[in-house]
């Protein structure tokens, strides 16, 4: 006599051989650590809606916004583990993989958006972004140049000797640690959520970040003097697992990657636009907004190129080149 699981189990494998209907949908978690309301977050919210848009049930975008999967750093290596399986903030975080990817985070680098996106554009930057697929496992589907990353302070800066001392928060990425090291701050580490109250308390005396990001992060009603030393133009991008992207049919990789590239290009078109509606507002709720003379620091930058080269941060004539584009 056949019991009831066998039964049901006769069943099941009948239905299916005869083409039962399942759930196909797949369910992608992509994970952030901007601000609600920052730049990056509102181009991985556009990012979702645009994919979850074209793949017409077959693919899901979950986007989790804020700190909700942990800072930067923890986000990036769930992604690797395919525990996530995609990220989008700034490139500068792949410079703890592919060494080249720290000049993105070194003072005074690039002139303007335009000069960044020459070397987005170039061959080098397509081999580092190569480095990264084959050897972390990670692919950049879409990256761009978007806003200035400026300085927020208790007190006000306006020279390079203002800044000797201050305990600076900066993020940990070796670059920028050595750049804020360079220019005389002692820097510290802490999680971009706490960095509002750390200011409040004085934990640091000074951040550093995108200006809208940190706009949203409350940053300028911390520390309401705000320096637009513009010292790293900030870049999008959008980052998935390679081996859950190879696994995919064709037609969902191309809408993950066409999207990517619009959601991209969307924050770079939008940056300059941003970046003064974002002045015009910190200066309405009481924040000083100021311009300073910026050559001293950065010449004070370029002066440590090369022991930054030497020391292998990046690979030597890299800067070099960038400055030739």
């Amino acid at each position: 006599m056949l019991t009831r699981s066998l039964l049901a189990g006769i069943g099941l494998a009948a239905l299916m051989a005869a083409g039962a209907p399942a759930s196909a949908q797949t369910v992608v978690t992509f994970g952030g650590s901007d601000a609600i309301g920052g730049t990056f977050d509102v181009q991985n919210k556009l990012y979702a809606k645009l994919v979850n848009e074209r793949a017409a049930g077959k693919m899901r975008i979950n986007f989790i916004a804020g700190e909700q999967l942990g800072p930067d750093m923890q986000v990036i290596e769930q992604m690797m583990q395919n525990s996530v399986q995609m990220y989008g903030d700034v490139l500068d975080w792949y410079a703890n993989f592919v060494k080249d990817f720290a000049v993105f985070g070194w003072g005074f680098t690039f002139r303007d958006l335009d000069h960044v996106r020459k070397f987005i554009a170039s061959p080098v930057y397509q081999e580092m972004i190569e480095n990264l697929r084959k050897n972390q496992g990670i692919r950049i589907l879409a990256s761009d140049a978007t806003q200035p990353r400026v300085l927020f302070s208790r007190k006000p800066v306006q020279t390079l000797a203002d800044l000797k001392d201050i305990k600076m928060r900066v993020p940990e990425i070796k670059t920028y640690l050595a750049l804020w090291e360079t220019l005389g701050t002692k820097p510290a580490r802490v999680a971009w959520a706490e960095v509002p109250l750390a200011l409040r308390t004085g934990v640091v005396e000074a951040a550093e970040g995108p200006i809208s990001s940190a706009y949203a992060a409350k940053m300028h009603e911390a520390a309401k003097y705000v320096t637009r030393t513009d010292h790293i133009l900030s870049t999008a991008h959008i980052t998935i697992n390679e081996k859950f992207y190879a696994g995919l049919p064709p037609d969902l990789q191309k809408i993950l990657s066409d999207a990517a590239k619009e959601a991209v290009a969307e924050t770079g078109k939008q940056a300059v636009i941003d970046t003064d509606d974002t002045v015009k507002k910190m200066t309405a709720e009481g924040a000083t907004v100021s311009k300073i003379d910026i050559k001293p620091i950065n010449d004070k930058a370029k002066e440590a190129v090369t022991k930054m080269e030497t020391e292998g941060l990046w690979s030597t004539g890299l800067w070099a080149k960038i400055q030739a584009m």
